[in-house]
């Protein structure tokens, strides 16, 4: 006999979205001066996001978001260091539109501070001072892409 009421059963023919693991894929870091901080430390800094999604079954998606950092000291590169952080996300009965939120947005807001924490240790272990990457608003960017998007359609 079970004690769950009705109401605390899952809905199995509902929208589902979870998170099955998280893990690191791949990552580099490079160094090419080696850690010559001068006393004017203050890099030029370039962030590139990227998104890619592999199907891994019929309701199990990877999500896998890349984030690339490069300092620049004057003319010279600092440090380039590279993450891919990858989740496996269980997703069933979503509609397109969903689908497309929960890939675009969602799922690479969960894998964010993975990517973050894994960025900012390479750049310490590299003998860096301590860096950590500003909040992205994953909605934000999906809300753009998508009136971009329209917007392209129009012209």
């Amino acid at each position: 006999m079970s004690t769950e009421t009705p109401a605390a059963q899952p809905d199995a023919t509902g929208p589902q979205l979870a998170l099955q693991i998280v893990y690191l894929k791949d990552c580099s870091f490079e160094s090419p001066q080696g850690p010559r901080i001068e006393d004017n430390w203050n890099p030029q800094i370039n962030l590139d996001l990227n998104t890619t999604v592999n199907v891994l079954g019929e309701d199990l998606r990877e999500v896998l978001l890349t984030v690339t950092v490069a300092a620049k000291q004057g003319d010279k590169t600092a440090f380039l260091v590279e993450v891919k952080q990858a989740g496996a996300f269980m997703m069933r009965n979503l509609s397109d539109d969903d689908m497309k939120r929960a890939l675009s947005s969602v799922c690479p807001g969960v894998l964010f501070p993975y990517a973050r924490a894994a960025v900012s240790n390479l750049v310490m272990q590299g003998g860096f001072p301590q860096f950590l990457l500003p909040p992205v608003n994953f909605e934000a960017l999906y809300a753009r892409s998508l009136a971009d998007g329209q917007s392209a359609t129009k012209n």
